[in-house]
């Protein structure tokens, strides 16, 4: 071949290599951090997002921030990946765990500069986390599932500088319940906890209801209101007369042959409702449809029925009442029923509802959120989604920390000593690791209009003279005690975080090429054919310009 170059991509792919393609990289998960470190801590600013359908969303958590946004940069989606594992895995500390993911990757930038390899930085980064993740465990402060107190503030702390923040400690003692309610010997799986949300009143009218309400109304005018010491039947299947699966014509000559069909049919479904009420049900939940002659057949026995409830609360009503779902009316026995104290179709804010409660051990419940508008609703709802994943993981694993900043400054003096023990180049790595982890209590004195250098330096002083729960009260801008203070966090939702940013940042450095297939969304640019500084094929963060637009 000579000296002709040899053509291997097509004419349409783009390519980006060498320390182009690491600035382009860190560039993109740089600006994703960016993005939502306004949002972090007690005093963290909302962003407002809005599609190209004109809905809008109004919120400071993380997680759905980056989810809602127009992302469209390789780089960017692996950083909203971090967001969606620590969500996925602790329900919390979203916004911590990409902001300290962009700060890895700037100070890895300085290093780089410096002719630093990214492999060794690699290596220098996983050992910085392995580190961590050992002294969070020994500074960790172990929680008796039975400590209510701690579990109040733990649930209150995952909501402070959200929506709910007024109305957190009536919040908190509903999550706390929530949780406890449903935890049984196989874990806690928060899908038994059903969040209604109701447009109307205050956020302080919330309430728990131990057991299901189901989002219907009774079929049928003619039957009861309510039912008292009910037996609760569960019908995963429909009361209609099933058609035929084969294409049938059915020749009417006489009128009677009409009347016999029909009055066939009836009887069908008048058989359909004395099984019902033959089984002993008081009331029956139905996953599909009832046909009207056997609403009025089940009206005449006495019996209140819902039709078209959803798979989830069908789940939970047997889970609440005890009832074992059957698919079909002639599989029903009295052994299948459930039983509830109470049920009865009552007013929510001008919409009708079922309410089952007084179950006897009631491992499903509902928790009804209220508020003034739809915005509103949806931001506590959110923030309560957070704090049943701490309460939750808590309760697992009994370990907690100091919130306010405390276990970062912490970290990052015990790394710099660490550091000194590593050899080789790995040790800058190590020492850029520990200067990352201070971008948390920096962010959180920023964020409260503080000054961040001088919170920085009272928060080491502290945790230099033994205090390790000494963090950053970003309301008075005082360096105070967090666990007198009671402001905890779940060991877990630090080291998940540490963890993944740390995986994330480092498989963004290695990247030292990124080849494209066809268009991809580049900077505005005099000449198209040339690629822009540092971002290559990919136009640095321009694919982000959707989203970022309706946001700022």
């Amino acid at each position: 071949m000579g000296n002709q170059p040899l053509i291997v991509l097509s004419d349409d792919s783009q390519r980006t290599s060498g320390k182009d393609a690491q600035s382009m990289n860190i560039q993109a998960g740089k600006a994703v951090a960016e993005s939502v470190r306004t949002t972090l801590g007690p005093k963290g600013m909302d962003k407002m997002l809005v599609d190209s359908t004109g809905n809008v969303i109004v919120t400071n958590d993380g997680v759905t921030l980056l989810s809602e946004m127009d992302i469209d940069h390789p780089a960017a989606d692996m950083i909203v990946e971090v967001a969606e594992t620590q969500e996925d895995e602790v329900g919390d500390g979203t916004t911590s765990a990409v902001v300290i993911s962009g700060e890895l990757l700037s100070q890895a930038e300085e290093l780089l500069e410096q002719d630093i390899h990214a492999t060794t930085l690699a290596q220098g980064y996983r050992q910085a986390a392995e580190e961590a993740t050992e002294a969070l465990e020994e500074i960790a402060i172990d929680v008796d599932e039975d400590d209510d107190e701690i579990l109040h503030q733990i649930a209150a702390t995952a909501m402070t500088g959200k929506g709910a923040e007024n109305a957190r400690d009536l919040l908190s003692d509903l999550v706390v319940q929530s949780v406890q309610t449903v935890a049984d010997d196989d874990g806690i799986d928060t899908d038994n906890i059903k969040v209604e949300k109701v447009v109307g009143g205050s956020i302080e009218n919330s309430e728990l209801v131990e057991g299901v309400i189901v989002d219907k109304e009774r079929v049928s005018e003619n039957m009861p209101y309510f039912a008292e010491d009910a037996n609760v039947a569960v019908v995963d299947g429909a009361l209609e007369i099933q058609e035929t699966e084969i294409d049938a014509e059915v020749n009417v000559t006489d009128p009677d042959q009409l009347e016999q069909f029909l009055e066939q049919e009836e009887a069908q479904l008048k058989e359909m409702a004395e099984q019902v009420a033959d089984a002993g049900a008081d009331v029956l939940f139905v996953s599909s449809g009832i046909d009207d002659m056997a609403q009025h057949y089940l009206a005449q026995e006495g019996i209140l029925a819902v039709r078209r409830v959803k798979s989830s609360d069908v789940t939970q009503l047997a889970r609440a009442t005890g009832a074992t779902p059957v698919t079909s009316v002639d599989d029903l026995s009295e052994e299948n029923l459930g039983f509830a104290g109470s049920v009865a179709q009552k007013e929510i804010a001008g919409d009708q509802r079922i309410f089952v409660e007084d179950v006897e051990d009631a491992q499903a419940v509902t928790m009804i959120l209220r508020g003034g508008t739809e915005h509103v609703i949806d931001e506590v709802d959110r923030a309560i989604e957070d704090s049943l994943g701490v309460v939750r993981t808590t309760l697992e694993d009994g370990k907690v920390l100091a919130g306010g900043g405390a276990p970062e400054v912490e970290l990052s003096l015990a790394l710099r000593d660490y550091a000194d023990s590593v050899g080789g180049r790995e040790q800058l790595a190590v020492e850029a690791f520990a200067d990352a982890l201070e971008v948390i209590p920096r962010t959180l004195a920023e964020n409260a209009g503080l000054d961040p250098i001088d919170s920085l330096v009272e928060l080491r002083a502290d945790h230099d003279g033994g205090n390790e729960a000494a963090g950053l009260d970003a309301f008075t801008g005082d360096t105070i005690d967090m666990s007198e203070e009671g402001v905890y966090e779940p060991l877990r939702v630090k080291t998940q975080a540490i963890e993944s940013a740390t995986e994330a940042a480092v498989m963004l450095l290695r990247i030292d090429d990124v080849i494209a297939a066809g268009d991809l969304a580049v900077q505005d640019n005099d000449d198209e054919d040339e690629m822009p500084p540092g971002g290559g094929g990919m136009g640095g963060m321009g694919g982000m310009g959707g989203g970022m637009g309706g946001m700022m």
